[in-house]
């Protein structure tokens, strides 16, 4: 579809808020694909290996620890480049999982930066993907490294300035607040963890409670807390996870969430199917934005096709399904 960007969002808070942001991308693209890296360093992309003697004669099998960690994060900020390049004109945003990158360490980090302005370059939003949730003090910290910044001795330090980022919400409301606060300000997103899309979800937010199951009572809070961040689209700014692999439960959530963002991780290899995810997209094409990883990335581990084009197709294949539940 078309290679259309996103609004460029500067260093500093956005005159239009996320939903609106996304709701207009999602137009011009005619998609909700969210483009999934959780880079596996043992298994990139060809053009995500550095290349031999990038450490002097010795060459990559010498390099010491230092050295390694280098040329991996540079592997790893290749393949996210290589990949986002493919898949991009089908997505409108790229979803990076942080814990592969800080396994890194710095150049994880580095990577991780390369990786948010790759996704920028090609006209998509960007989520972290890391899921933080803390007492409030620490919360506020978070928050300064995903979308504000930090005040220092020699000046502001400024964080990762990503469009949206997801939060445990499992501390309770005032755990959130710092993070929701935080969000509004730079006119991003928080996506709260609602019913996920692992298999042992079930443990902990299906126990009942005095008013239903726990991810009911967390649908709730997600939708008091995103009552002052509606958009022109109708949509809020605090959004929810809700995996694609228990479809049964999306229309109740949307029902007690009908201004929410759905974020819909697990469609492709988790088992998910986007035929059932229908509900999602009720208040609006953008209430829904489908996640896909693996079986965009690896994609060509199922063919002869080389990994770019493979990508690529995947991506298109799973952009005119989803987009079908709403045309």
């Amino acid at each position: 579809m078309s290679g259309e960007g996103s609004p460029e969002r500067p260093g500093g808070p956005m005159a239009v808020g996320f939903p609106d942001r996304l709701a207009a991308l999602v137009e011009r693209r005619q998609s909700q694909i969210v483009l999934g890296l959780d880079p596996d360093p043992a298994a990139l992309w060809p053009s995500g290996e550095p290349r031999a003697g990038a450490v002097g004669d010795g060459g990559a099998d010498r390099a010491d620890g230092g050295d390694r960690a280098r040329l991996t994060g540079m592997a790893v900020a290749a393949h996210c480049r290589a990949v986002i390049a493919a898949a991009a004109p089908a997505c409108v945003a790229v979803k990076l999982q942080l814990a592969c990158f800080e396994r890194l360490g710095a150049p994880g980090w580095e990577a991780l930066a390369a990786a948010v302005r790759a996704g920028r370059e090609a006209g998509l939003l960007v989520l972290a993907d890391g899921k933080r949730g803390d007492v409030p003090v620490t919360a506020r910290a978070y928050a300064q490294a995903l979308v504000g910044e930090t005040p220092g001795p020699y000046g502001p330090v400024p964080g990762l300035g990503v469009d949206a980022f997801t939060a445990n919400p499992l501390l309770g409301r005032d755990a959130l607040e710092p993070l929701v606060s935080a969000a509004a300000h730079a006119r991003a997103a928080c996506f709260c963890l609602v019913r996920t899309s692992n298999a042992g979800a079930a443990d902990i937010q299906d126990l009942p409670g005095p008013r239903g199951p726990v991810h009911e009572e967390l649908a709730r809070m997600v939708d008091a807390l995103g009552s002052g961040s509606v958009g022109r689209s109708g949509l809020s700014a605090v959004g929810a996870v809700t995996g694609a692999t228990n479809p049964g439960v999306l229309a109740r959530l949307r029902e007690l969430m009908p201004r929410a963002i759905f974020l819909l991780p697990g469609v492709g290899a988790q088992g998910g199917e986007v035929a059932a995810l229908g509900p999602a997209f009720e208040p609006h094409p953008a209430a829904g934005l489908v996640s896909a990883s693996r079986s965009i990335v690896g994609a060509h581990r199922d063919g002869e096709e080389e990994p770019h084009a493979a990508a690529a197709a995947a991506a298109e294949e799973l952009r005119a399904a989803t987009w079908a539940l709403v045309a």
